[in-house]
């Protein structure tokens, strides 16, 4: 029996180098598809991570417009900025004052809310700590003094306050923000839903005989009054009658400040 014929050994390597382009192509074609899934797998995990940062920054946005912190960062935008962003606080204050055209006495309103969003102002969980100022309010009508009453800006029922507030009949504003603003009397006399411009307090109309006349810390101050901005330790008084009445009235510089205001 004749065997077969074996084959060279040169034979043989004339196969190898279709072989390994063959191998060659098969790696590269798999490295492609390695590299595709990858990337792939980039992309979203990276759309991931987007959606959940952006799902993150809404609920702290939504969270600060609900709890009447200062900005959505939570810092205090500085002293002289005036802007109460996220707070409800407008950058700019009102400077005219609505309520009641009626006599004294005006007691605190019955719905304190809604005269605080008259204002312009938000109800508060608690008292803001940002700025805390005082100012004293002090209004003669013919000759003799009228009230401030306490709870202006406060709702005791739902346990909410206004930035602008009054805690008792002394007649002292309390200013206490969550961020540095301007706040003006025009805000604090809508809270309390007297009108007041340079023409009249309440239901009481200047005319040729009757003057309405502002001062702060004792002296005169020409406008209308509702614009005059709340400063620390200023001592406001409207002064309303007859140039008789008007004489009696000893107008105050100041207000002796209690310990602690």
């Amino acid at each position: 029996m004749v065997s077969p014929p074996r084959r060279s050994p040169i034979d043989r390597p004339a196969q190898q180098p279709a072989d390994r382009r063959t191998r060659a192509a098969t790696a590269r074609a798999a490295a492609r598809r390695a590299e595709q899934r990858r990337r792939l797998l980039l992309r979203s995990a990276v759309g991931v991570l987007g959606l959940a940062m952006l799902g993150g920054l809404a609920a702290v946005v939504v969270s600060d417009r609900g709890n009447g912190t200062a900005t959505a960062t939570g810092t205090d935008p500085g002293p002289g900025t005036g802007t109460g962003t996220g707070t409800g606080i407008p950058p700019q204050p009102r400077t005219t004052a609505e309520g009641r055209t009626g006599a004294p006495p005006w007691e605190a309103p019955a719905d304190p809310a809604a005269a605080v969003t008259a204002a312009g102002l938000p109800m508060l969980g608690s008292e803001g700590t940002v700025e805390h100022i005082h100012a004293h309010l002090d209004i003669y009508l013919d000759g003799r003094a009228v009230a401030v009453p306490a709870l202006v800006g406060i709702d005791e029922g739902a346990q909410r306050i206004s930035p602008l507030h009054t805690h008792d009949t002394s007649g002292v504003i309390h200013i206490e923000s969550p961020v540095r603003a301007d706040f003006t009397l025009g805000q604090f006399m809508t809270e309390w839903q007297v009108s007041l411009a340079a023409d009249h307090l309440g239901g009481a109309r200047t005319d040729a005989a009757h003057t309405l006349t502002a001062y702060v810390n004792g002296r005169p101050v020409t406008g209308d009054p509702a614009a005059i901005k709340l400063g620390a330790h200023d001592e406001i008084a409207l002064v309303y009658g007859t140039s008789t009445e008007n004489a009696q009235v000893s107008v105050p510089s100041g207000y002796a400040w209690p310990s602690g205001l």
